[in-house]
């Protein structure tokens, strides 16, 4: 039976695939109080265990996935790498680029003390720095060099990886949780109720106490002879409630429902539908009466994602845009911004940017005219625009192919990286003319998660009979070296946003972590300081390293040569 199930692996090795993935993503969810390996690592292990059947698999299959995974990375940081570039996201996109050189200088001055070949310099920077996207590039980059040992040292790039990625994933968020607050000599949970307070202007806003949009309720109240309501127009009924949203919906006069406009005055003995939250209708009517009409409160609603592609409203305020017209009668549940859909908080002061993605309640027609003028809206779809996927893969592709010889070494792009920089052109641009099409956001899991995972079940297999032996190589120094690289750029990185970028602590450490990839890392500064906040730092640095870090798997074997 087991010679069977072996020479079956052997002979069909893209099922071999598939039991790798199965063991990695199980192994990768397995959790050791609050840590898990991550499915990245649990499928490489799981790879270079079934490696050790001595499987071939064809190169072409991780290439295929990587590049799919790569174009996925670009298209979802697409907008906040250009706003970082182009906006008041600089300063953010300027710090994520001087820890990105951090990332690459001392893991190279690392392995140039330690004497590593570019395979254990790439896994070194890889693991490290946990960005298992490099090593595609890196891997391309030692093949395309034209060295003698190409395979050996391409061999030793996920050894090196394996070794060095769980301090890169513990460490940094230890530092960053743990030792961030010490450093930066503040008490993260206050900072960030400072900030909401002030910066986010959760209290005041030229005085004036607002709601920001929050969830709705419909109910009916009869206007009452000689009420304060009586005569009123509905924006002057609306207004009573100061620094609340509410709106009138409509009315039954007569017996008849009526849409009331602006000029519309209400009359006693009608009956109006109020929209607004529970406790500000209960205040402002709770002595009211309140009517059970049916019929009244059958106000078609619904609750959609919009996609923020206006740029009049790119880079305003939440209360700045809760005084335009086409607001009324909109409801906002949640703000989610950036590849990895963070949320951040709903705040008068909170400032929204195109590709953000709002979370909107209302009435249809309400919405509709909401939609109509800041953006698109984003309902589920089950069907991706494989034209867009297909042509922006080709185009970059072609471009990244181009071979630029510099002191005789080819330097490209490679393909991968011309498909990265594709999908971010891609990414952004649907902010802009959504109409070009779509990808789903269970499609972009899959491409991202699959597609990564895939290349790395590839690497696994392959490595697998010369993995032992690589680690016999790479020692214990190399695990030490992993330390020294993981923490030298995270120690240095909140001085750095502190003292020459001056950012608020609230923001900071969040900052950091968007510049180190760690999502993980910032949901325990998240975790500590017990607010989203920190996550308004992430997003723009997230997008400007996860560029710059892939690529980087590229430079460092340039550098090492």
């Amino acid at each position: 039976m087991w010679n069977f199930f072996v020479e079956t692996l052997r002979a069909n090795p893209h099922i071999a695939v598939f039991f790798t993935l199965a063991v990695g993503y199980w192994v990768g969810n397995l959790r050791f109080g609050s840590f898990s390996l991550g499915a990245v690592t649990g499928t490489l292990l799981a790879g270079v265990l079934i490696g050790q059947l001595d499987i071939e698999v064809s190169a072409q299959i991780k290439s295929i996935f990587f590049i799919m995974f790569l174009f996925a990375v670009g298209f979802g940081v697409g907008p906040q790498f250009v706003r970082g570039i182009a906006t008041d996201g600089a300063p953010q996109a300027l710090f994520a680029a001087l820890v990105c050189v951090l990332c690459l200088l001392v893991p190279f001055a690392a392995a140039t003390i330690a004497g590593y070949g570019p395979g254990l310099a790439a896994g070194l920077f890889a693991g490290s720095q946990t960005l298992s996207a490099s090593i595609g590039l890196a891997e391309n980059a030692i093949r395309d060099s034209g060295i003698e040992n190409a395979d050996a040292e391409i061999t030793l790039i996920p050894v090196a990886y394996a070794i060095t990625y769980l301090f890169g994933t513990i460490g940094t968020g230890w530092i960053l949780a743990f030792l961030g607050p010490k450093m930066l000599g503040t008490n993260v949970e206050e900072a960030c109720k400072r900030y909401e307070r002030e910066v986010l202007k959760g209290a005041t806003k030229d005085g004036d106490y607002i709601s920001a949009w929050r969830a709705r309720e419909l109910r009916a109240y009869r206007v009452q002879e000689g009420g304060a309501a009586v005569g009123k127009r509905r924006d002057e009924l609306e207004s009573l409630a100061e620094g609340e949203r509410i709106f009138v919906e409509r009315l039954r006069r007569g017996g008849e429902l009526v849409t009331p406009g602006d000029e519309t005055a209400l009359q006693a003995g009608d009956i109006v539908a109020v929209s607004g939250r529970r406790e500000v209708l209960v205040s402002m009517f709770g002595k009211a009466e309140e009517v059970d009409d049916r019929e009244l409160l059958d106000v078609p609603v619904e609750s959609t994602d919009v996609l923020i592609t206006s740029k009049a409203i790119d880079g305003k305020e939440l209360i700045e845009i809760a005084k335009e017209p086409y607001t009324r009668g909109v409801y906002l549940n949640t703000i989610r911004r950036g590849s990895a859909a963070v949320n951040i908080p709903v705040a008068p002061g909170t400032k929204i940017y195109r590709g953000d993605i709002l979370r909107v309640a209302g009435s249809k027609a309400h919405v509709a005219a909401f939609v109509e003028k800041i953006g698109y809206a984003d309902r589920p779809q089950t069907i991706t625009n494989m034209v867009l996927v297909g042509l922006a893969i080709l185009i970059g592709g072609l471009i990244g192919a181009i071979v630029v010889p510099i002191n005789g070494l080819p330097i490209t792009l490679s393909t991968s990286g011309g498909a990265l920089i594709a999908g971010i052109v891609a990414g952004w641009l649907r902010t802009v003319k959504p109409q070009i099409g779509n990808i789903p956001q269970p499609t972009l899991w899959f491409m991202n998660s699959v597609g990564l995972n895939v290349f790395i079940a590839v690497v696994g297999l392959s490595s697998g009979p010369t993995f032992v032996e690589g680690l016999k190589e790479a020692g214990f120094g190399l695990f030490f070296w992993g330390v020294v690289c993981t923490s030298i750029p995270m120690l240095l990185a909140p001085y750095i946003g502190k003292y020459i970028f001056k950012f608020d602590d609230a923001i900071n450490l969040g900052v950091c972590g968007g510049a180190r990839t760690s999502t993980a890392s910032v949901a325990m500064v998240g975790e500590v300081a017990k607010s989203d906040v920190p996550m308004l730092g992430y997003t723009v640095p997230y997008a400007v390293s996860n560029t710059l870090l892939t690529l980087w798997g590229l430079v460092i074997v340039l550098l090492v040569l």
